[in-house]
């Protein structure tokens, strides 16, 4: 009996592995102030809390400071989106953590450098 409990999770386990969930791109290009991406586009403060729907994005909360590297190329009817990481003392289980947020639920407060490399998305 353990033999065929083993086969069963063994199948079960491929099983899962091989639907996987399939998440679309959010956008084809995106803006950077470098070809890597690294350097920080500016730093902007949430207006308003967001949940993240998947593990590409970021939770952020009102009146927490992102720091911005990427904003997404919009196409179509998508929303925009731009990538950073969130910045201060409070919810430092997010800090660190780069991810996508809605543009139009932060304000920027600082512009270190402009966005104009166009660099095809991963």
């Amino acid at each position: 009996t353990k033999g065929i409990f083993f086969l069963f999770l063994l199948s079960l386990l491929a099983t899962c592995a091989v639907r996987g969930i399939f998440m679309d791109k959010l956008a084809t290009k995106k803006l950077c102030a470098d070809e890597e991406c690294v350097y920080t586009i500016s730093l902007a403060k949430a207006q308003d809390d967001y949940n993240a729907p998947d593990c590409r994005f970021i939770n952020i909360k009102k009146g927490q400071q992102i720091y911005v590297y990427s904003k997404l190329v919009k196409e179509n009817e998508a929303g925009e989106f731009w990538a950073g990481s969130v910045y201060g003392e409070h919810y430092e289980e997010e800090m660190g953590i780069v991810g996508y947020f809605p543009s139009n639920l932060v304000k920027e407060q600082h512009v270190y450098q402009e966005a104009t490399k166009e660099i095809p998305t991963t």
